[in-house]
């Protein structure tokens, strides 16, 4: 992968981890309805971080075929993971870290090929 690619693709991760911790935080302080979810800042930099993502996304995909975009885009889930145990303590039992480990070497399988 070019440099652009690969900066293109850690950019995607950040912000698809971003958007997805600052969901999780709205969601933790909106429990009181729709409205009060609404009024969170950090529902609406969740979405700022998903609109940022499609950006780089569209960007990424115009860098490299579609079939490694779409499985070097697998490590954003890992990423997620990895945060949520960090930030929210949640956790991550023998299978789910297997699970890290698997989508872990995949990904270096196809960035070695790539």
């Amino acid at each position: 992968m070019t440099p652009l690619a690969t900066a293109l693709w850690l950019a995607n991760a950040a912000l698809d981890t971003g958007g997805q911790l600052c969901f999780k935080t709205a969601a933790h302080h909106g429990d009181n309805g729709w409205r009060a979810l609404a009024r969170q800042p950090m529902l609406w930099l969740g979405l700022l971080c998903y609109l940022g993502e499609f950006l780089v996304w569209i960007a990424f995909l115009s860098q490299v075929p579609l079939s490694l975009g779409v499985l070097l885009g697998s490590i954003n889930i890992v990423v997620v993971m990895i945060c949520g145990r960090l930030f929210f303590r949640e956790k991550l039992t023998p299978l789910r870290v297997g699970g890290i480990l698997l989508v872990c070497i995949g990904v270096a399988l196809v960035g070695i090929g790539a």
